[in-house]
């Protein structure tokens, strides 16, 4: 009874050995320390484990298809659960939780396209793969800390039909970002013409209305004028007719006694402008 009793201290000893060496252990232990109901104690490492994965193919939903590979970082959350669910040990457990990250990187890398996989949402797509395959492991008894892509890459032979793609969707979009500008600047041009019209038309129309007022206070400073003093009026509209008929280099064929000579022989005769009669006729 003594020999027994030191067995299964020792046993019990060396399982919270191993207990605090970073293992976790669960065995069927009996209501009494009877050696033959102490049948199998199982250790599990409670510390966090790394997986990695092969690379293979994953097609993007703009049909591309690129190399992927991932590495996941896990440990045993619920060592009972864990050995439930295993029960022929880790090798088991690396297989389901490579299979199960597997599927969830393929089923969001799914779901997007190569440009948002490789540059504009890669954080956020690793984020979600980390989310889906703890949800998809926890029931197993595992913990998911995190799931990172290693390698995104294009298949091998695939670099040059891919780059074409990319260049014929970039010069499609640079074709309509051209068509669009110009569209933009005849409709611009067409609006600025349209308002220079306007601008122009308004300003002719006042131009009009002001040279109407000029005209007719002309009309009124000659009326004035005439009214005040008609012969002197008279005189200065045949100085003026001389001045826009007369000029350098100008012949004129008239009788002398024409009517257009007549300021010039009142002039010569001494006589003032509108008076008919020369300075001694008063005498």
């Amino acid at each position: 009874m003594i020999r027994l009793l030191v067995v299964v201290v020792v046993l019990a000893a060396l399982v919270l050995g191993l207990t605090a060496l970073g293992h976790q252990g669960i065995g069927p232990v009996g209501v009494s320390l009877r050696l033959p109901l102490l049948e199998e104690i199982r250790t599990f490492d409670r510390r966090w484990l790394h997986l990695a994965s092969q690379p293979k193919e994953i097609q993007t939903t703009d049909r591309e298809r690129i190399v992927v590979d991932n590495y996941v970082i896990w440990r045993i959350a619920d060592p009972l659960q864990f050995y439930k669910s295993f029960p022929t040990g880790i090798a088991e457990a690396k297989t389901q939780i490579g299979q199960q990250v597997r599927a969830k990187v393929r089923e969001v890398i799914g779901q997007h396209t190569l440009v948002q996989v490789l540059r504009d949402e890669r954080a956020e797509i690793m984020e979600e793969i980390g989310d889906k395959s703890r949800e998809a492991l926890e029931r197993f008894g595992i913990d998911i800390n995190d799931v990172r892509i290693n390698r995104t890459e294009l298949p091998r032979g695939a670099e040059e039909n891919v780059y074409a793609r990319m260049r014929a969707e970039r010069e499609r979009q640079a074709r309509k970002n051209r068509a669009e500008g110009e569209e933009q600047a005849r409709r611009i041009r067409a609006e600025a013409d349209r308002g220079a019209r306007v601008i122009v038309a308004e300003a002719r129309g006042q131009a009009e209305i002001e040279r109407g007022k000029g005209d007719a206070q002309a009309v009124r400073i000659y009326a004035e004028a005439y009214s005040t003093d008609a012969e002197f009026y008279v005189f200065l509209r045949g100085l003026e007719a001389y001045r826009k008929t007369i000029g350098e280099g100008t012949t004129m064929v008239l009788p002398p006694d024409h009517e257009f000579f007549r300021l010039l022989s009142l002039g010569s005769e001494g006589g003032s402008p509108g008076s008919s009669e020369s300075p001694d006729s008063s005498e």
